[in-house]
């Protein structure tokens, strides 16, 4: 694909740009910049068939973009994702209430178990074994 591809008024930002968030980082497969409409588009792809969890990451790109590298003057950023096939019902649900809440929250396990559940348990030496005899 070429930038003329994409139409007049494409300005390339970057190839594998860098997001940070929380000492996390992550890579934007391609960034540009539309002169005309003010706007950056963020352009992810994909050698593979849709699935959702492409949308789950696009709205976290572009919601990071906005915050880091917007203005005031820019319009919200625009995702695209480009895949090798594409079932319209898996994209249109992926895609429909893509502003809908989502809560997250993280856990913590008390190292204080009942003793009829920690004998249930399989130790930490059982587990590694297990793990190196996948």
């Amino acid at each position: 694909m070429t930038l003329l591809e994409l139409g007049n008024g494409f300005s390339f930002i970057a190839n594998q740009y860098r997001v940070t968030v929380n000492d996390e980082e992550s890579f934007v497969d391609l960034l540009f910049y539309h002169t005309s409409y003010i706007v950056m588009l963020q352009l992810n792809l994909k050698s593979k068939k849709f699935i959702p969890e492409y949308a789950e990451k696009m709205n976290y790109y572009l919601s990071a973009l906005d915050d880091m590298l917007k203005t005031e003057l820019d319009n919200p950023s625009i995702g695209i994702i480009l895949v090798s096939n594409k079932n319209k019902l898996n994209v249109e649900y992926a895609l429909r209430d893509i502003n809908k809440p989502i809560g997250v929250s993280s856990y913590e396990l008390s190292e204080y178990l009942p003793p009829e559940i920690l004998k249930e348990l399989p130790t930490e030496e059982e587990l590694n074994l297990h793990i190196e005899n996948k």
